[in-house]
């Protein structure tokens, strides 16, 4: 007579899942069989280590759906039962296969039929058992090694895919990288980019340089508040609003009350504001337009002389803050050789060093980059070695985004 299926206690779903076990390390196994006595006749079984296995027994395919809940660990198939696909030997098998995708399965083969239990591991069964050699020991063995190499092949499919979606972020993200636009202008450009999310390629912070027919120089530079991907992906949309305003011929006020409204009309919350800096640079080089909005004045060094910050009293709000905010647009003599760096506030707001809690600052800023001037850098090791001096005061990694970028002309300041 078969053996009626035991009583099974209700596991809370927190307590176990499939191809895991209990809190307890018991394990519950699903015979399928059109005569499971023949298999195996106690409802219970306790091997060397101590796991109990607990049997459910089923008959068909039928029964087994019924009986397959999420407290079954590992199933065993009898590879003679008729599949649901007639004329396939491993249809039965392929069936409880598709039907329990997230539990070890164990293929049931009679003595001598080694091709056919080869087959059944490699369309994924985790092992194969002979029915002649089975007894209850083999039997809870090989439920316990089927969980764990179950368990394992699924850590490694989640790990792989993972893997791949960390892989297309970040081509994701360094697609949505600014790529400036300066072809026929004679500034040089240069930009550093560290985002204070782990693992992440864009933060917050965003930045672009763009040249208009008129040969007029746009930089920008932001930092919409908060370190998040929502907040990565709102300074994206304001970055690629600006490049198009800017293409469009707005400046100034006029662009930034735009920006304001695009910030308005995406961010989640309205406690998200951005700050923003905007330079326009003249045609010939020897003049710039600047707007604030909450964001740092930029710093400049000119041939010959100390970098100093750009006085700016009177700039506007954060945008997003008040709403119907203006932003002035100042006017500010370059000269004729000199190095324009903007930034956002990750720069400054590091600390001075690893033993104490007073930040960098701006002044603590100028007189690092007077320093590295001094020394002969410029360009991109300016900024390389700017961004090191100030990770390595902070006595590591910055929490904060940092974008900094350097437009130069004439002779290297």
């Amino acid at each position: 007579m078969p053996v009626p299926v035991p009583r099974q206690r209700n596991v809370p779903v927190a307590e176990t899942a499939p191809g895991g076990t209990t809190s307890g390390g018991d394990l519950t196994l699903l015979i399928i069989e059109d005569d499971p006595a023949g298999t195996i006749s106690v409802p219970e079984l306790l091997d060397a280590a101590g796991t109990r296995v607990r049997i459910r027994t089923a008959r068909n395919l039928t029964e087994a759906e019924r009986l397959l809940t999420d407290d079954v660990h590992c199933v065993l198939v009898d590879l003679a039962l008729p599949g649901r696909t007639t004329g396939d030997e491993l249809g039965a098998l392929k069936h409880v296969l598709r039907l329990a995708p997230r539990h070890a399965v164990l293929a049931l083969t009679a003595s001598g039929d080694s091709r056919l239990a080869a087959e059944a591991v490699r369309v994924g069964a985790q092992d194969h058992l002979v029915r002649e050699e089975l007894d209850g020991r083999l039997l809870s063995r090989a439920v316990r090694y089927a969980v764990e190499r179950k368990r394992a092949d699924t850590a490694q499919v989640k790990l792989a895919e993972s893997r791949m979606r960390a892989q297309e972020n970040a081509r994701l993200e360094r697609g949505l990288l600014p790529t400036p636009l300066l072809e026929g202008s004679d500034l040089r450009f240069a930009a550093r980019y560290r985002p204070g999310r782990s693992r992440a390629l864009l933060g917050g912070d965003f930045y672009d340089t763009v040249r208009t027919p008129d040969g007029t120089v746009h930089a920008m530079i932001g930092d919409v508040c908060g370190h998040g991907p929502d907040e990565a992906a709102l300074g994206v949309e304001l970055r690629i609003a600006w490049r198009a305003l800017t293409f469009a011929g707005l400046c100034g006020d006029e662009l930034l009350s735009t920006l304001q409204q695009v910030l308005e009309h995406e961010r989640e919350s309205d406690e998200i504001f951005a700050t923003l800096c905007t330079v326009d640079i003249a045609p010939d080089g020897r003049r710039a337009g600047l707007c604030l909005a909450g964001h740092p004045s930029p710093l400049i060094a000119r041939h010959g002389r100390a970098a100093q910050l750009l006085p700016y009293d009177d700039g506007g709000p954060a945008l997003g803050l008040l709403p119907r905010a203006r932003w002035p647009r100042r006017q500010v003599e370059l000269g004729g050789s000199w190095s324009l760096m903007m930034y956002t506030d990750g720069l400054i707001e590091g600390r001075q060093g690893p033993d104490t809690k007073q930040r960098l600052g701006q002044d603590g800023m100028v007189a690092m980059i007077n320093r590295q001037l001094a020394a002969g850098l410029h360009g991109e090791s300016l900024l390389e070695a700017a961004v090191g001096e100030v990770r390595e005061l902070n006595g590591g990694d910055l929490t904060d985004d940092v974008a900094v970028l350097l437009l130069s002309r004439g002779s290297r300041a």
